[in-house]
């Protein structure tokens, strides 16, 4: 999908947090890359050029021990683990156009270089600091590679940085009966002159407050309210607040030497994010571009997509490196959450992981998972949890149930009785579209703000609409009656339009999918501007092949290994969602509910909501239409069964508790999203609510 760079055409130079290469991508990894590429293939789709490039983080002793484990080289030890990136890269059509190393030329020039304008600037100085020192390995040992006792509750075999049992934190040296992780050894304290970044230093201070209240490329934000509440305690109004940062290591260290400091090594978050500019110079280089003028442009925005665990390396450090060597800092930090798996964060003994190459391996369709992450991410700083009922429940219902069964229903009658030809569509119909959703700038707009859930829902409504008007002029019945031909033709091509804007809109979250439908109607040259257009009379399509199909338990099963588990393993994913099925049956038939745990009553999504409207179901004596307002998480359009409680006018504007992770439920009425919560029995019903100075989409726990 591509379309010509428009008047208003920018550059972007986009990266992702370089994972470490001491093993495979995880869930996570992949979450923060489809994320990053979805926003890149918006940008794109708009006109707009981007620099998107990534890197292995191949520094630091972790590395460098675990390769002398595997009687490797730490360099054959980085290579064989960026070896195996690509199928995970490739299967989940996440297309960096450049991935580098932190272990390359570029990174050492640049490293170097950085360091020296620092140094310059009077902001790197040297003080003696005590640690302790392995006489076994010959080497000073990071906290992680020291254990003893905890020095505040006696807990054995702590790490030389807290406590595990009672939370306590410390130094190493507190440690009672300290010993080497590596060697069993005890260590010793010995004295290392060591290097440090002047964090501290007022001109740094100063700067930072001013770079984290200020705004990103095009007037947006740059970095979210929380993020940047978080890095405004951080500064606080002490100027002693910051601490300078060790940015040293002593010999024997994989990494890169320090200028002038025989036996000292850059510690790796130094060089870590120089890493970025190393790779983006790489591809400058391999792309005939120039590097130097590319970063320095103010009309490069430069981008970072990073989860909430490294906020403090990404708003601090990092700018403040940049800045004060003289180079441009970011316009943009984008900062999300963890995955979590059924309300759990993950762990394979406990059947709560997920494998991203097992995802592939038993025949998932990735754009399944791009699409579930999509419809779950928000600007905010916010965990994502994979449920796999509602993975289930909203691929099948969105991505088959709503967007493939469009052309399934109407593209088969073009071919086959029109050779492929589109007639002009219906004016009014196209008109009641439009009106049905918030419309193609406004779906931009929230890609770019990266609210990709609230995109999504807005596009299934577009979807509705269409479905709506297929099911209301049944093509298949049309078709019995040769005299209706043109009729046939014109509610086909009317349809086949929609479906083209649904593609469209979508086309940066599923892709792949988004490709062959595209070939299939002949469209492949078009993007986000041509969102809206009609096809000219007489454009023909390709015979339509399949789509998508829809994903199945047994596959969910396989995944998380349910199938090839022992009867006596810890309950999986699965096996949640099955007992859960069993409780709601079991209540269903009047039995008293099965006990819970806190973990499954995690997965249900609660909302405060505000009803915005609210009106009677024609043909029904029961049920009443609600519009829902869930503040960041949009509108939801609720069927509820309480119109013998309540007349609509007076629930306009209360405040009541909605289910939001509900899964879509498709009634003759239309699509209910969610449900509200009711207390009854047979003396009435009664709507839960919410005391005033609640606000929509506050959680409830």
């Amino acid at each position: 999908m591509s379309t010509a760079p428009s008047a208003g055409a920018r550059t972007f130079f986009v990266t992702t947090a370089l994972p470490y290469a001491n093993g495979a991508f995880h869930i996570g990894h992949i979450m923060e890359y489809i994320q990053a590429d979805i926003w890149v293939r918006y940008q794109r789709s708009r006109g707009h050029t981007v620099h998107f490039v990534g890197a292995d983080d191949a520094h630091g002793a972790p590395i460098m021990i675990a390769a002398e484990k595997a009687g490797k080289t730490p360099q054959d030890f980085v290579a064989e683990v960026a070896a195996g990136r690509k199928p995970y890269l490739d299967g989940f059509q996440i297309e960096f156009d450049h991935w580098h190393s932190t272990d390359t030329p570029e990174n050492v020039e640049l490293s170097q270089s950085i360091y020296l304008a620092l140094k310059s600037q009077g902001l790197i100085n040297t003080r003696t600091i005590e640690q302790f020192f392995d006489p076994v390995k010959g080497m000073f040992l990071p906290d992680r590679y020291i254990k003893g006792q905890c020095p505040k509750c006696g807990a054995k075999d702590q790490y030389g940085d807290s406590c595990e049992v009672c939370g306590a934190v410390y130094s190493p040296t507190e440690l009672v009966e300290p010993y080497s992780v590596l060697s069993g050894a005890r260590p010793e304290l010995r004295s290392s002159e060591h290097f440090f970044f002047c964090l501290s230093d007022a001109r740094c201070v100063a700067f930072l407050r001013d770079w984290t209240r200020g705004s990103g490329g095009h007037g947006g934000r740059r970095l979210q309210p929380e993020v940047l509440a978080k890095a405004q305690e951080w500064l606080g109004e002490d100027e002693g607040k910051l601490a300078d940062w060790d940015i040293s290591r002593d010999a024997p260290y994989f990494g890169i030497e320090i200028p002038d400091a025989p036996g000292k090594y850059f510690y790796v978050w130094l060089d870590a994010p120089i890493g970025y500019l190393a790779s983006l110079k790489a591809y400058c280089a391999r792309s005939g571009m120039d590097f130097d003028a590319l970063v320095a442009s103010p009309d490069v925005e430069q981008v970072h997509f990073i989860g909430k665990d490294i906020i403090y390396f990404h708003v601090l450090f990092w700018p403040a490196m940049l800045h004060f060597a003289g180079r441009k800092t970011p316009d943009r930090v984008n900062v999300h959450g963890f995955i979590t798996v059924s309300g759990e964060k993950m762990s394979k003994s406990r059947g709560t992981g997920i494998s991203p190459l097992r995802y592939l391996e038993v025949g998932m369709n990735p754009d399944w998972l791009r699409y579930y992450i999509a419809a779950k991410l928000n600007g905010r700083v916010e965990d994502v949890d994979f449920n796999p009922d509602d993975f289930l429940a909203r691929v099948n219902s969105d991505l088959v149930g709503k967007l493939v069964n469009i052309a399934s229903r109407c593209a088969g009658f073009l071919t086959k009785r029109f050779d492929g030809a589109l007639c002009a569509p219906e004016p009014q119909a196209l008109a009641g579209f439009a009106a049905s959703w918030a419309g193609a700038d406004a779906v931009g707009k929230m890609y770019e703000d990266l609210d990709y859930g609230r995109a999504v829902r807005e596009v299934m409504l577009y979807a509705d609409a269409v479905n709506q008007y297929v099911d209301a002029r049944k093509p298949w019945e049309i078709a019995r009656d040769p005299a209706r031909a043109a009729e046939l033709q014109s509610v086909c091509s009317t349809a086949l339009n929609g479906f083209r804007d649904l593609v469209l809109l979508l086309a940066p979250i599923i892709p792949a999918t988004a490709a062959r439908a595209l070939a299939q109607m002949n469209a492949q040259d078009v993007g986000w501007a041509r969102i809206g257009d009609a096809f000219p009379e007489g454009h023909r399509i390709q015979p339509f092949a399949h789509l998508m199909g829809r994903v199945e338990a047994k596959m969910i099963d396989r995944l998380l290994g349910i199938d090839e588990a022992p009867e006596t393993a810890p309950a999986a994913a699965g096996d949640k969602r099955r007992a859960s099925a069993a409780g709601a049956s079991e209540q269903a038939k009047g039995g008293a509910p099965s006990e819970i745990s806190i973990d499954d009553f995690s997965r249900i999504d609660l909302r405060v909501a505000r009803i915005v409207a609210a009106a009677p179901v024609e043909g029904s004596k029961k049920l009443l239409q609600l519009t829902l307002d869930l503040g960041a998480e949009g509108t939801r359009n609720v069927f509820s069964g309480i119109s013998t409680a309540y007349r609509p006018e007076d629930l306009v504007g209360r405040l009541t508790v909605a289910v939001a992770n509900l899964a879509p439920r498709k009634m003759k009425f239309g699509t209910s999203e969610a449900m509200v919560l009711c207390a009854g029995d047979d003396a009435g019903l009664y709507l839960l609510g919410a005391d005033e100075g609640a606000e929509p989409g506050m959680r409830v726990s």
